[in-house]
């Protein structure tokens, strides 16, 4: 929540102005709910330091144009979070269980199909990206290769820019508890407008094991995985499926 009565003021402010930007300074996720409906814009600014108010300045004006994207989930509220959610927080009789297990972060809001405020990997510019053509170099792989990850990226809009395209691997059927999607590679790409570039992302077959805590070691079964290309862990664009035997 927004102390001192910050949500009040930013509701005020931007009935009398519609084109308010609101800008956060905070480190941690804290609830946009009250604001996001009333407000077109807002800039999560971080703790900038002495160059925080130039760096906004920056981006507020067009100087630079964003491309930052958020390393957390933002609920909508906490009650969305594993430890309220699963009412560990803050433990019972000075214990606190982590009931959510590997579902840490994105991997519990993906999982548990609960639609965040905004999602991990999330983040707006001023200008616009396609993702296309997602392919890898062998559809079949064993467990000590490298997996040859391709695909394009167009500046579909009219600035100079960024994307971060983020790849992100899920096994459907394993033995243990996996989440829905984890992140295994992701590129930053700078591109002029109307330019395309192919992008090549490799991840070892290796980074896709789970620690198997009966043998005590990494583990990659053998059969189906499925590979996400997406700009969020909340938008994924296209998907290729590999097989590990």
């Amino acid at each position: 929540m927004f102390p001192y009565g910050q949500e009040t003021l930013i509701s005020e402010v931007a009935k009398v102005n519609s084109r308010t930007v609101v800008v956060i300074i905070a480190g941690s996720p804290i609830e946009l709910a009250g604001i996001v409906n009333r407000v077109p814009a807002v800039i999560w600014a971080w703790y900038g330091g002495m160059e925080a108010g130039n760096a906004v300045a920056d981006v507020l004006s067009g100087k630079v144009n964003p491309s930052g994207k958020m390393p957390f989930t933002l609920p909508v509220s906490l009650e969305q979070s594993p430890a309220h959610a699963l009412g560990n927080f803050p433990g019972r009789n000075l214990k606190v269980n982590y009931e959510e297990d590997i579902l840490v972060g994105y991997r519990w809001f993906d999982t548990k199909k609960i639609v965040p405020q905004f999602p991990f990997g999330y983040g707006l510019s001023y200008t616009t990206f396609e993702l296309s053509g997602l392919s890898t170099d062998k559809e079949v792989f064993s467990t000590s290769d490298i997996i040859h990850v391709k695909f394009t990226l167009k500046n579909s809009g009219t600035q100079y820019g960024a994307e971060v395209a983020q790849l992100y691997a899920s096994d459907p059927v394993c033995s243990v508890l996996r989440p829905d999607k984890e992140l295994k590679g992701f590129k930053k790409v700078f591109l002029q407008p109307g330019e395309t570039k192919t992008v090549d992302l490799e991840i070892k077959v290796s980074d896709l094991a789970f620690y198997d805590e009966a043998k005590k070691s990494w583990v990659v079964e053998p059969g189906d995985f499925l590979l996400h290309l997406g700009t969020s862990s909340g938008n994924i664009l296209q998907i290729v499926k590999i097989k590990v035997q």
